[in-house]
């Protein structure tokens, strides 16, 4: 017997009894694999939310997750439920926003994971604003260039910049990210200003981690070049240092080097040759069941500052 058919078998007493809480609990234990800590973010000891949990599943008559001393995964009926509970908890979300209730006021410690150049520019100096505005929220807030494993960390939401790969992730996009090729005035003096993609063959290419062919928009279809250099590095600060030095050229995201586009201390090349690839700044989350106020208004907050277009890019107009 199927969960569905368990399910629909029960008494119309058992369904009244399906608690909207049990059901976020569960879906929060599963996507952080980790039934304690989905309790925290209900304010629930790890032995009521276990409680809750294991009376959800008497209540379903099926086992719903595996536990282990260390982990807990989705069992077969799990898995199955696990759609239905996103679905439902969507559906009564829904149904508040449409007669009009006031949102939660967003409580409780939200984890936030960013790249690191990027947080301390454009998040850094406005995360007090939004925790005053958020009394009830206290911030952790991670700065790494690597790749989080949002589950496996605990994150609530990650700011990534790029190009997403992971399709298990809900994405918000906050901004666009506007990239060009750039150099110092004194490097493009010494050896020569490229006038097309090609040229950049013979000119010291500075390489953030793997990305070594650039994809260009040319009126003879697209062009992938493949660039060389001796500096390669996983920090974007460090490319953006060997620019000012004079080293050579990088391909830069205009939120990290407008300042000194405007002032003349960088200047764009190959402007006629637009890249190929278009990549946003985004903000990711596990699921979209059962959102906390606290990430939702934390995303809202940064989308409203950085602004469309990024307030980056406005000054540079």
């Amino acid at each position: 017997m199927t969960l569905s058919d368990r399910t629909a078998r029960s008494s119309s007493s058992e369904r009244e009894r399906l608690d909207l809480l049990d059901v976020a609990l569960f879906v929060r234990a599963a996507l952080l694999a980790n039934v304690s800590a989905a309790g925290r973010e209900f304010g629930l000891s790890a032995a009521v939310a276990s409680s809750r949990i294991a009376q959800l599943e008497r209540l379903l008559g099926a086992r719903l997750l595996h536990r282990t001393t260390r982990r807990i995964s989705l069992t077969q009926d799990g898995e199955v439920f696990m759609t239905r509970a996103e679905a439902l908890l969507d559906a009564a979300a829904a149904a508040r926003a449409s007669v009009g209730r006031a949102q939660a006021e967003p409580q409780g410690r939200l984890r936030v994971s960013m790249p690191s150049s990027f947080g301390r520019q454009h998040v850094s100096p406005v995360i007090s604003e939004f925790l005053r505005r958020h009394p009830g929220v206290s911030v952790d807030l991670r700065l790494t260039d690597q790749l989080v494993d949002l589950v496996d960390a605990g994150i609530d939401v990650a700011i990534r910049v790029g190009v997403l790969k992971d399709s298990s992730l809900v994405a918000r996009r906050l901004a666009v990210n506007r990239r060009v090729l750039c150099a110092a005035p004194a490097y493009l003096a010494a050896h020569g200003i490229p006038r097309h993609p090609s040229d950049l063959a013979r000119h010291e290419c500075m390489i953030l981690s793997d990305q070594r062919d650039w994809a260009f928009v040319t009126p003879a279809g697209p062009l992938d070049v493949r660039v060389s250099g001796r500096l390669v590095t996983d920090n974007g600060e460090v490319i953006r240092d060997a620019l000012l030095a004079g080293f050579g050229i990088a391909l830069k995201s205009t939120w990290d080097v407008a300042p000194y586009l405007r002032s003349g201390t960088l200047v764009s090349v190959l402007d006629a040759y637009p890249l190929a690839e278009q990549v946003a700044i985004w903000a990711v989350y596990p699921s979209r069941a059962f959102v906390p106020p606290k990430t939702l208004a934390f995303i809202e907050f940064l989308a409203a500052h950085f602004g469309d277009p990024p307030y980056w890019d406005g000054e540079a107009e």
